[in-house]
């Protein structure tokens, strides 16, 4: 199979778990994956742990992404943290407008120093670095976006300020996918769309992660969970099974890259990855 992966993870609360989060990456590596993506604290909160868990992965030789958000920073502070990002040998960032800290059902109130929006983020990285910029993207909308011309507006802001690919959010169906990288064309937005894969490691916990994002899980996948919940090989199994479907699908249809939620669960991730045949 022609696809290539890239990973997420993120920071553990406590330095204790620096030597674990290493572990799994230098596991993960056997997939070879384009990138590391290391999420950053709810409205830049302990920036230090993101630094540290980019430490981590880097030192297991893995190209990094690092996380950079607008909420709760001034331009100062973010102008820092791409310095910083680049000291460590970061040659990517995920710049993201980030949740309001009341969480997304609140309205989103920038810092009054800092940027009003992603497009506004994604300049700024741009004019002080060299670094390339991953943005979000939402097959299903964002759940602040009014319609699909707003949201798809949005996106067309972001590329215009020089991002250079956007991964989507967790989707179930790749019909969503589908239709929605074929909007993205109609609207002549010139920019690779990543599907943004979530094995379903819990299915009660990622059911209402899901819920509170706006992205659906289809009967026919919630049914293949009904009674695991408390059996987690089975889960596993069949979480696994369905992201490899899922990514197999969309490499038929000219999906060339991929990128994978993994919580920090490197068994899963490469479970998914053996049944693609892309582990080493």
């Amino acid at each position: 199979m022609s696809v290539s992966i890239s990973f997420e993870v993120f920071p553990p609360k406590h330095r204790e778990g620096l030597g674990p989060l290493g572990q799994a990456v230098t596991e993960l590596q056997r997939v070879d994956p384009a990138f590391i993506s290391v999420t950053y604290g709810a409205g830049g909160s302990d920036r230090q742990r993101s630094f540290d868990a980019i430490d981590a992965v880097r030192s297991t030789g893995a190209e990094v992404a690092g996380h950079l958000t607008c909420v709760g920073q001034s331009r100062g502070d973010i102008e820092d943290i791409i310095d910083r990002y680049v000291a460590l040998g970061v040659n990517q960032v995920v710049a993201l407008r980030g949740d309001p800290p009341g969480g997304i059902d609140h309205e989103y109130m920038p810092h009054p120093e800092g940027f009003q929006k992603t497009a506004d983020l994604v300049a700024a990285i741009k004019n002080r670095s060299e670094l390339e910029v991953s943005v979000s993207a939402y097959p299903e909308r964002h759940p602040q976006s009014r319609t699909r011309d707003h949201d798809l507006g949005i996106l067309a802001d972001k590329v215009a300020n020089g991002a250079d690919r956007a991964v989507t959010q967790m989707f179930f169906d790749n019909q969503h996918y589908f239709r929605y990288r074929d909007a993205v064309r109609a609207a002549g937005i010139d920019v690779a769309i990543v599907p943004g894969i979530f094995p379903i490691h819990s299915y009660p916990s990622v059911a209402r992660f899901a819920s509170g994002c706006g992205a659906s899980i289809p009967d026919r996948v919630a049914e293949r969970f009904v009674g695991l919940d408390d059996d987690r090989e089975t889960t596993r199994k069949i979480a696994a099974e369905l992201a490899a479907e899922q990514i197999a699908e969309l490499a038929e249809h000219d999906v060339e890259h991929v990128h994978l939620y993994t919580l920090n669960r490197s068994e899963l991730a490469l479970a998914v990855c053996d049944l693609l045949d892309l582990t080493r």
